[in-house]
């Protein structure tokens, strides 16, 4: 049986997270929307470096398939300068905040394709892809903190 109230709820839990999405990007680092880079990863994942730049902790319980983990605090100059110049870097985080931040200082480094994963990991699996640990598919994400989890509408929420 369908469920108006369900949808509708989910649109516009859709639309606050999309509000909140606009207050806290500068846009200084252009966005790629989840379904449009699965699609390219699929097709050509070597074109592209996925760099997670969350804590050790939400990288451990889940990340997207290839990521390389770089400690948002802690990455430095040096770690970004051995990154590929050639390729597309995507910088994600929980929501996309810090992954800007990241994304600015490869910009800032002379990288010319950079792109910050829309709405971040939440985003990612609210569209229903998947995620990874160390252990292969799994449900579960970091959902940072209880605030901040309220954005996360799909998956097994996991709180330090």
């Amino acid at each position: 049986m369908f469920c108006w109230a369900h949808l509708s709820t989910a649109r516009q839990a859709s639309q606050g997270y999309a509000l909140m999405l606009r207050g806290l990007y500068k846009n200084s680092v252009p966005v790629i929307q989840p379904s449009q880079l699965a699609a390219q990863l699929k097709t050509n994942p070597q074109n592209f470096v996925l760099l997670d730049v969350r804590t050790p902790k939400e990288y451990q319980v889940s990340h997207l398939t290839g990521a390389r983990f770089l400690h948002y605090n802690k990455v430095s100059d040096k770690q970004l300068k051995a990154l590929p110049k050639d390729k597309t870097m995507v910088v994600y985080c929980s929501v996309g905040y810090r992954s800007e931040r990241l994304g600015e200082k490869l910009l800032a480094l002379g990288y010319k394709n950079v792109v910050n994963l829309y709405g971040g990991l939440f985003q990612w699996v609210n569209e229903g892809l998947p995620v990874v640990n160390e252990k292969g598919p799994t449900a579960k994400v970091h959902a940072y903190s209880k605030t901040w989890g309220i954005w996360l509408t799909k998956g097994e929420k996991v709180y330090d």
